[in-house]
């Protein structure tokens, strides 16, 4: 196949990858950019496109591939501790209003307030420690530390939500 037919028939499946784009986003926004990204890619890979194969299927995995990897890279914001504050590092600059304030202080000493058993894995966490090295500073199981640092977050959330 052709460099102009490999581009032809994706563009004449544009539609297809529009709407197939908004069943993952379900945003008309999000979706356009998740079609132009797949596109996009799909024109970069195009030499790893196999002849004889289902366009259509390879396109579909390239857009879940592409969503499945935007979420991953929301959903591992660090917050990080300092003596001074958490704060979400996200990129963005820092503006805390005086509700924030009042709720990092809620936090902290919610944090404070749990159990050593508990604390000390999820401030850990918190400060970066991966799971396993945390296990290893600990001398606990790597599946201990997952689990308080499990339970710790869901007991701040109770907390935090009680109050």
């Amino acid at each position: 196949m052709t460099t102009a037919d490999f581009q032809a028939q994706i563009i004449n499946l544009s539609d297809y990858i529009d709407g197939f784009a908004l069943k993952y986003t379900r945003n008309k926004e999000n979706a356009k950019d998740l079609a132009q990204e797949t596109i996009l890619r799909a024109f970069l890979n195009r030499d790893k496109f196999r002849t004889n194969t289902n366009l259509k299927g390879w396109l579909k995995i390239m857009m879940r591939n592409i969503f499945i990897n935007s979420i991953r890279k929301k959903s591992h914001q660090m917050i990080n501790y300092d003596s001074e504050s958490y704060k979400v590092i996200n990129g963005e600059a820092f503006n805390f209003t005086p509700i924030d304030q009042m709720m990092e202080g809620q936090i902290i000493s919610e944090i404070e307030a749990l159990a050593d058993d508990f604390r000390v894995p999820f401030q850990m966490h918190l400060e970066g420690y991966k799971y396993k090295e945390i296990a290893e500073n600990l001398e606990i199981p790597i599946g201990t530390v997952k689990s308080r640092v499990f339970q710790a977050r869901k007991r701040l959330s109770e907390r935090i939500k009680k109050n």
